[in-house]
């Protein structure tokens, strides 16, 4: 007698709308609701409780339960965190101040930097001094700790991070500190550099650690208040977390390391689409997520995203890097813009249309939503220009008001401009796509590659709607609309891995490499991981991998080169030599003989195995074109007039279907716009392929 199907669940949290999927052995039901940005938790079990109904299913029989959120994500650009102290190595309060000392716009006089989360007047030091080899130089002078208790709760202090120089060296003075605070203000939350990140790099270390405070009271505070909720509700399941780099992790290790999960809606979305990527035999592919609130791009090479150890968050500068608070955790790589639904669209000085970084959220929301918004959005914009059904948004939950989007975009923008609201509306969603478009460019040329040689895999809710213009502007000849698009990353969150990744420094020369050394800090991390990784996993197979970063002695930046499993014999620096020069080689077309080469940090990885479903071989089909369900009437900005557009219900077409361009395909979660520069039809995988008509790229 064959078990039940296993039920599933996930939740992603953004700025507008919150994501729910119930998974039953490959049946999916899905839904959206407002986010509830004062208690998420509402707006979580709200679509819980939708999600049971429509399902006719029991929370109570739910196995897993996977959520992820842009909530510390937010917090940080919107300054919305802890009052946090920061805790320092006397000489080095001013290390936020200072950064790296670069200036990310060479010959900008008048620099603006994001405000550094710990106030100076909120940054205090103590005599201590340990060297780079975890040597202590200057005893911790406990008394000087205990003696800022006064000052720290007179100041309302919420958090503090305690970043002591070369901490990740020996990490004895930091927790110290952290045992005399603790004891003197147990209600603080604190967060220590030695724990959240352990790495060379004083500024980067600082920072994360900061970040890792400011968020912590707030990220704490609402998974605890989630976890009481779903007991009561019945859930006895396993509660998940999406990490920023693509992997699960259990609720008590993102309550204490909050910094990890910055990115955790945007990676359930990357392993949405390397998923696609793989179903269909893609092999360049750019990730296209646009909500609520921001678009993403990511770059997806042979089934697998890009990765990085460093991230930005709040820049100051859209495409410049250093010019936002550094972030060193794992992280899948990608840009994110503030391009969503509900950007708001506005004049700027030189009356220039431009839309975002600010958002209408959930509250009070687009124009068109009736709750308050007085400013257009995007939104907006789709609704003026017919490529939004009043009637059926979110499947009709949300009832829209044409004229309330007509009135707002006419005020903001078309009076100023001279211009019917249905012009301004065409002005706003052509900024939005270039913008959309210029990310998409500048990512891929900084990785190397052609942005017009990928295919582009749209989803979340407003990207079916942008992609076929996108895709026109840079060029690719095609793209990739899949099924549950509009809740991409929520379905992403079920196929995610139990993972967790632990970087430490540890500096070692190749010329006088220490195995014995090495294979005892590995070890250790692999230790310290298993003990958070092995109950989250639940008996299920464990891959390790161990990596080692690596450079040439007097370089600035390491690459990274992948060791073998197992201890390492006493000849591993040969090994690790020749790896990492053909590595070099690799990346830079040369290496460099002789040359001496350090070891900066070593990094574990432990995880569940990802399973990529197989290639699914077809080609276009040819059958018939269905009858429309009726027409949509869209205002053709470039003809300056409306036409009508004929208009699907995706649940109606069958696999095989074609449809000629310009179309409008409607669903509950999201809707597709195929331009006229495309044809489209449906796969045997119920993905909405869309064709290049002619491969010259639009304007």
């Amino acid at each position: 007698m064959n078990a039940a199907p296993k039920l599933r669940l996930a939740a992603d949290v953004g700025g507008t709308f919150t994501d729910i999927v119930l998974d039953e052995g490959g049946r999916r039901w899905t839904c959206k609701v407002l986010t509830t940005p004062a208690r998420p938790e509402e707006g979580v079990l709200g679509g819980i409780h939708e999600i049971m109904r429509i399902s006719d299913r029991r929370l109570a029989d739910v196995l897993d339960f996977v959520h992820g959120t842009t909530l510390a994500t937010n917090a940080v650009i919107e300054r919305r965190g802890a009052r946090i102290a920061l805790l320092a190595t006397e000489g080095f309060r001013d290390v936020l101040d200072i950064a790296t000392e670069s200036r990310y716009d060479q010959y900008e006089l008048a620099l603006v930097r994001p405000k550094p989360l710990a106030g100076r007047e909120l940054r205090f030091t103590v005599p201590e001094r340990i060297d780079a080899a975890g040597g202590v130089r200057l005893a911790l002078d406990e008394d000087a700790v205990a003696a800022l208790v006064p000052a720290l709760r007179a100041a309302k202090v919420e958090a503090v991070a305690i970043a002591f120089l070369h901490s990740y060296a020996n990490p004895d003075h930091e927790r110290r500190a952290a045992a005399v605070l603790r004891a003197a203000m147990p209600d603080v939350s604190l967060s220590l550099s030695c724990e959240v990140c352990p790495e060379i790099r004083e500024y980067e270390r600082t920072s994360t650690t900061t970040v890792n405070a400011y968020v912590q009271p707030l990220m704490d505070s609402y998974l605890s208040r989630m976890q009481a909720r779903l007991a009561e509700e019945g859930f006895r399941g396993t509660i998940g977390l999406m990490t920023s780099g693509g992997g699960l992790t259990s609720i008590e290790t993102a309550r204490r390391f909050p910094v990890r999960l910055v990115e955790s809606g945007p990676a359930g979305g990357a392993i949405f689409a390397t998923q696609i990527a793989a179903l269909l035999g893609e092999t360049e592919v750019i990730a296209f997520d646009m909500g609520g609130t921001t678009a993403k791009i990511t770059l997806i090479e042979d089934f697998a995203a890009q990765s990085a150890r460093l991230f930005e968050v709040d820049r100051a500068a859209r495409f410049l890097k250093g010019s936002g608070l550094p972030v060193r955790i794992p992280v899948i790589e990608m840009v994110e813009i503030g391009a969503g639904g509900g950007s708001i669209a506005h004049l700027d000085t030189l009356k220039r249309v431009t839309v975002g970084p600010e958002s209408a959220s959930s509250v009070p929301g687009p124009a068109c939503y009736g709750r308050g918004g007085t400013r257009p959005t995007v939104t907006d914009a789709d609704l003026v220009l017919g490529l939004l059904d009043p009637a059926a948004f979110a499947g009709g939950t949300i009832r829209l008001v044409p004229e309330m989007s007509r009135r707002a975009l006419q005020a903001e923008i078309g009076d100023a401009l001279g211009m019917p609201p249905e012009m301004a509306a065409y002005a706003v969603y052509e900024m939005v796509c270039e913008n959309m478009a210029s990310a998409a460019r500048v990512h891929a040329v900084e990785r190397g590659a052609t942005a017009s040689q990928h295919t582009v895999i749209a989803f979340g809710g407003a990207a079916p709607l942008h992609v076929g213009r996108v895709a026109e502007k840079i060029g690719a000849a095609r793209v990739v609309v899949p099924p549950n698009a509009g809740v991409g990353s929520a379905v992403g969150f079920l196929a995610a891995p139990i993972s967790f990744e632990l970087v430490r420094s540890e500096y070692m020369r190749l010329d006088v490499f220490d195995a014995a050394v090495a294979t005892t800090l590995l070890d250790a991390m692999a230790r310290e991981i298993r003990a958070w990784v092995e109950p989250a996993a639940h008996g299920a197979a464990l891959f390790e991998k161990r990596m080692v970063f690596m450079r040439y002695v007097g370089q600035g930046h390491e690459i990274t080169v992948q060791l073998p499993d197992g201890p390492l014999p006493p000849d591993a620096g040969a090994a690790l030599r020749a790896a990492y020069e053909a590595t070099y080689a690799d990346m830079f077309r040369r290496f460099i003989p002789n040359s001496p080469i350090e070891i900066l940090a070593w990094s574990v990885t432990i995880a569940t195995k990802t399973e990529l479903p197989a290639t699914i071989s077809q080609s276009p089909p040819a059958g018939p074109t269905p009858s429309p369900d009726g027409h949509a009437n869209f205002f053709d900005g470039r003809a300056g007039a409306f036409v009508p557009v004929p208009r699907y219900r995706r649940a109606q077409l069958a696999n095989g279907a074609r449809i000629a361009g310009p179309a409008v395909i409607v669903e509950d979660e999201t809707s597709t716009f195929v331009t006229a520069s495309y044809d489209a039809w449906v796969d045997v995988t119920g993905c909405i392929v869309m064709q290049r008509k002619s491969r010259e790229p639009t304007a």
